[in-house]
């Protein structure tokens, strides 16, 4: 399978199953519209008006030298990988939800404004400490885990946040594992103190700002009304100095009321923040602020402006880092990683303040999917199994999709909201995500040329 696009004036084809990106001429890609089921025959009968005998057999062969190489129309070879085929998931990462309370109010919020549809509470240390035990009971053989603070705001529960740090640099040592701590917050909050313990204690910090102040502003306020804006924006960039600008990213919302994010995107640039994330709300319909598939014209034309400006400004050396748009065409993620996604279900749980275990922290509340409690280290292997299992190959659509091992199949929760399974993809989120990776490819195609 192969996934052709022209953006920008490039003609950039990619190869599902190798990972190969190539860049071709006009002629190459015109060619390959026939393959891979015409002979050359009848590839040199339809285009001989278009094109020389010489120049057709040259791309011809071109593209044949490819295919012997295994660079175009690779057969698929992920499902038959030993570390697919063998694998047995373990628990890797959690969210710990230490306060299912929060101290501003975001329309689109999908917790419920932070109380998750409950009562509002915050975790107690005794929870925390029962949640690092099963994080290290449940990771099997291995070494590094991962463990980000979560809420509502987390930084309303901060001592025991800190008690959860101590705690688990002892269990670390005790079992020879490596845990990563992260922090997602809003930074109201923030202050000298906080933010040196923070950048201290915690390998990476999420920092959320939506943007321009009155994007912002109209989805983020305060209990009171206030918007957030001028209340956050000193401290984000304190706290991103004290970080030597490493290991963070601001990270926003778009919705239908700035479908033209890419002005929020460079505006956070422009404040001077290198590490940025602005993605799509999940919605459903009846908000106003939902995107809609009528709203899919105008977030393409943005994703693709702001391409070429990414661009621009990395040539410029004025660049930043766009999460969607970081692609590893060397590297890239592992065979599990492009198979399974961000294992939320099986490698990846969420914890609230009372100890209960759910897929991630979308599903909270639902009782559904309540995997267990770490109280009495109690899981629902049956529920487990079903999201260990939601991989690109057991979705039908997925099996279909050249992007598959990109998104990985998407998220489990967008899906069952959407869909009420977690392996039917939500199609707007999948229509934008090939639109991302397709400029992320035009960029790296692009930044070769310099």
């Amino acid at each position: 399978m192969i996934h052709m696009f022209s953006q920008g004036g490039v003609n950039v084809v990619m190869d599902v199953n190798s990972g190969s990106v190539h860049v071709v001429d006009q002629l190459v890609y015109r060619v390959l519209d026939y393959y891979p089921n015409t002979s050359k025959e009848e590839i040199l009968a339809a285009l001989q008006a278009e094109y020389s005998l010489d120049m057709l057999l040259e791309a011809i062969d071109e593209i044949d030298t490819l295919i012997s190489e295994g660079l175009l129309f690779r057969e698929e070879r992920y499902s038959e990988h030993e570390g697919f085929k063998n694998k047995k998931p373990v628990v890797k990462a959690l969210c710990l939800h230490v306060s299912h309370d929060c101290n501003i109010r975001c329309k689109y919020c999908f917790a419920s404004q932070g109380d998750f549809k409950g009562q509002r509470s915050l975790m107690s240390a005794e929870v925390g400490k029962k949640a690092i035990d099963f994080l290290i009971e449940h990771s099997g053989n291995r070494r590094n885990l991962e463990l980000d603070f979560f809420g509502g705001e987390p930084l309303m529960n901060f001592e025991v946040v800190k008690e959860v740090v101590n705690y688990g640099r002892m269990r670390e040592k005790e079992a020879n594992k490596n845990i990563r701590f992260t922090m997602t917050t809003n930074a109201v909050l923030l202050n000298e103190e906080n933010m040196n313990y923070i950048n201290e204690n915690m390998h990476n910090v999420v920092l959320s700002i939506d943007g321009r102040e009155e994007v912002n502003d109209n989805m983020r306020y305060t209990v009171n009304g206030q918007g957030t804006y001028d209340i956050i924006l000193p401290k984000l960039k304190r706290m991103v100095e004290l970080r030597n600008h490493q290991n963070y990213y601001v990270r926003g919302t778009f919705t239908r009321h700035n479908l033209d994010f890419s002005k929020d995107v460079l505006h956070l640039a422009d404040e001077g923040f290198s590490n940025v994330s602005v993605e799509p709300v999940v919605a459903s319909p009846e908000h106003d602020y939902a995107i809609r598939q009528e709203d899919l014209p105008t977030v393409f034309e943005h994703y693709e402006m702001l391409a070429e400006e990414y661009v621009k400004r990395i040539k410029d050396k004025k660049g930043f880092n766009f999460f969607h748009f970081m692609i590893d065409l060397n590297q890239g993620p592992c065979v599990i990683k492009r198979i399974v996604g961000c294992g939320a279900g099986a490698e990846y749980l969420a914890i609230t303040p009372e100890g209960e275990l759910y897929p991630c922290h979308q599903f909270v509340g639902n009782a559904d999917f309540l995997l267990g409690n770490v109280m009495d280290n109690s899981l629902d292997n049956r529920i487990y199994n079903e999201f260990s299992k939601a991989h690109v190959y057991n979705k039908e659509k997925c099996t279909k999709c050249w992007a598959k091992f990109y998104c990985s199949g998407g998220c489990h929760a967008n899906a069952y909201n959407f869909n009420k399974d977690i392996n039917v993809p939500y199609e707007i989120g999948c229509e934008m995500e090939k639109k991302r990776i397709e400029c992320a490819l035009l960029i790296q195609a692009k930044l070769a040329e310099v």
